[in-house]
């Protein structure tokens, strides 16, 4: 596989755009905040959208009023993608793909519609609630936008979700079914002003369900690979990308921002939420893309890892990466990183940013290091980025996601 990426977009909990979100990691800016529309006493903490973001910037009040907050930031990161694409106005209608990601869809209109009921009465819910609501109208809104007639799907494999809908996309360029394709992930904005049920659901589930612990400090709430970390809190956000063929990008003298080389998915069939404890399911996603790409493990220069803060699911990344790359090749040189300490867990959009982000690396040659984390877990054998951004040179960079459900995927980018 080789399939060209010239386009990037995001809106996330550091800003909006890509290389805005990729400046911010580097600074070491943390989007994790205590929610100010929660009484002092509520410990929630969230990685909400910066507050940068205005839909209006991106769209017309017509589609604003007929969408869920979700899809508005998917159009907006992927108006980037296609503006520095310089595809903007030069789409072909029937061989441009659109795949999106996402865990949940519309889900501010949907508890913001239940709301309504409850406390106003069937009058009060907006007659547009269930094409708000549905998680295609994301990929939707974007073909109607730009009046695309080829493929479109939506994915939904939790916290895997764009890396499985980035390598869809691929995929269909790779068999000559689309020569461009808009794809990435999405993960839930909420209004807060007219949202006041749902951040304290999830975040009681959360805490209840063991994914995570309430902290008072949110650059210390999540901590990957820390030996005291604690677990999950949410981030919302969308990371869009632009692929095309090689010979599209070519024949049009796009700039190549990096390649996709390589994409693996399976299902490790273990439980819910927790991955199966050995790692060796998402040592096997690693692999099979390695595989496709035709890269060995030995010549991958730097992971960005799910790293979620959870117990049980970075033990099993460690000891998957510790498989890979240190007994499987000796590497105890690779080089890791995460930014779920920055932004929290974006969700459906998590890989796909992981994505901007290493790209970014490759360009500029600084990878952002895991913010929060000060006390590494022993179990690791690898080179995790801790304290200040590295300088690196990077040819090759694997990104892992790996989802609720037992979800899991990587993508192998190369620089040329």
């Amino acid at each position: 596989m080789r399939i060209a990426i010239t386009g990037t977009g995001a809106v996330s909990p550091l800003g909006v755009g890509a290389d805005v979100l990729c400046e911010a990691l580097l600074a070491g800016e943390v989007g994790i905040r205590r929610l100010p529309w929660r009484p002092p006493e509520d410990p929630s903490l969230l990685g909400t959208l910066h507050d940068s973001f205005d839909p209006r910037d991106w769209m017309d009040e017509r589609v604003i009023r007929g969408t869920d907050p979700f899809a508005r930031i998917g159009l907006a990161a992927t108006a980037q993608a296609l503006r520095q694409a310089g595809l903007e106005d030069a789409l072909d209608q029937l061989r441009t793909a659109v795949v999106v990601g996402t865990s949940i869809g519309g889900s501010h209109s949907l508890t913001h519609g239940q709301w309504a009921f409850d406390t106003k009465g069937a009058e009060a819910v907006d007659g547009k609630l269930m094409i708000q609501i549905w998680p295609n109208m994301a990929a939707s809104q974007i073909c109607m936008r730009y009046d695309l007639h080829g493929p479109s799907l939506t994915v939904t494999t939790a916290c895997a979700s764009s890396l499985d809908a980035l390598g869809t996309a691929a995929r269909f360029i790779e068999a000559g079914l689309a020569d461009v394709a808009i794809t990435g992930g999405i993960e839930g904005a909420r209004d807060p002003a007219s949202d006041p049920a749902y951040e304290p659901a999830t975040s009681a589930a959360e805490s209840s369900y063991g994914m995570s612990t309430p902290s008072v400090d949110p650059k210390r709430a999540m901590l990957p690979f820390d030996a005291n970390r604690t677990g999950i809190v949410s981030g919302e956000g969308a990371a869009f990308l632009v692929l095309e063929s090689e010979a599209h990008a070519r024949a049009r003298g796009a700039e190549v921002l990096g390649w996709v080389r390589g994409y693996g998915s399976l299902a490790d069939g273990y439980h819910p939420s927790s991955p199966e404890p050995s790692g060796r399911w998402e040592a096997r996603a690693m692999e099979l893309a390695q595989a496709d790409a035709g890269i060995a493990p030995a010549d991958v220069d730097a992971v960005i890892a799910h790293a979620t803060g959870t117990p049980k699911g970075d033990a099993a990344e460690i000891l998957a990466l510790n498989g890979v790359f240190v007994d499987g090749a000796g590497r105890d040189d690779l080089v890791v990183t995460g930014l779920k300490g920055n932004t929290g867990h974006t969700g459906a959009s998590a890989g796909a940013m992981n994505i901007l982000a290493g790209m970014w690396a490759m360009r500029h040659g600084r990878l952002p290091n895991v913010a929060g984390t000060t006390d590494l877990d022993p179990t690791v054998r690898f080179d995790v980025v801790l304290h200040e951004p590295r300088s690196v040179d990077l040819e090759v960079l694997q990104v892992n996601a790996f989802g609720f459900g037992g979800q899991d995927a990587s993508v192998l980018v190369t620089r040329s």
